[in-house]
């Protein structure tokens, strides 16, 4: 399977490129907004670049990819940012090494002395996928304790909460924001031809991060509240798929058809 059906131009040359959450953004809204986005997107992939920005492991992606038939990006932010991959012709993945090298060493294989110092913690479960750079966890507000941000902090590490529902620990500087920035400056893509968007917490970062960028209608009160007076960032009303659509339109990225 070649899922890069026809040559394409380098992204860096395309007249606009996507940086997508999944969960609630790019999957989100109705069938129909979906199906009008990903259309658009297909019909216009000379033009277009995708990178999907998630906190999603790269293998669960792209079996999205196969057996729900999104559009298939060109490369992939995932893990909550600490892996940077090409998605390849036969769909599986390649990580850049140089953008990896540095996320490798700040983290300094730590996750045994993270489960370690968070083992029974209250609160969290850890979750059972094995990650390279990050540890993640279910978290349970009603009995959720603190304490855990300060243990990790010892660490030398980073943690973050999103949709108050889970609890990633992170190499120190390593998110979604300075991970897309990073691939971004490499593979050469103007700034300003670039939408970053998101919904939850964990994309704040990204958002956050000077890029165009566009909080989806459904987004997280709190990450709609921390985005408050930011420039770069639209606070769209509709939600999922069609706040995307909404957000190229009104920041006037790319043409986008008039709905049937």
């Amino acid at each position: 399977m070649n899922v890069h059906a026809t040559p394409r131009p380098a992204i860096a040359a395309r007249r606009f490129t996507l940086a997508t959450d999944l969960d609630g953004t790019f999957l989100g809204g109705t069938d129909k907004d979906r199906a009008r986005l990903y259309g658009w997107i297909e019909e216009n992939r000379d033009s277009i670049g995708l990178i999907f920005v998630t906190g999603r492991d790269p293998e669960f992606i792209m079996q999205m990819c196969r057996e729900r038939g999104l559009p298939w990006p060109e490369y992939v932010v995932g893990d909550v940012g600490t892996t940077i991959a090409e998605v390849l012709p036969d769909g599986s993945i390649a990580p850049i090494v140089p953008l990896e090298d540095d996320i490798a060493r700040r983290w300094d294989d730590k996750g045994a002395a993270v489960r370690a110092a968070l083992d029974g913690h209250p609160g969290l479960q850890l979750q059972p996928t094995p990650f390279r750079y990050r540890v993640s966890y279910d978290l349970t507000p009603t009995s959720y304790d603190a304490t855990a941000e300060a243990r990790v902090e010892a660490l030398g590490l980073d943690w973050l909460i999103s949709d108050n529902r889970f609890f990633d620990v992170l190499p120190a500087g390593v998110s979604k924001g300075p991970s897309i920035r990073r691939l971004v400056e490499h593979l050469g893509i103007a700034p300003e031809r670039v939408l970053c968007a998101g919904d939850t917490l964990n994309d704040l970062s990204m958002l956050a991060s000077g890029l165009p960028a566009v909080a989806v209608g459904n987004s997280e009160p709190l990450l709609t509240h921390q985005l408050e007076g930011i420039e770069t960032v639209y606070h769209a009303r509709a939600h999922g798929a069609a706040g995307i659509l909404e957000a190229i339109a009104a920041l006037e990225l790319h043409t986008i058809p008039q709905e049937a």
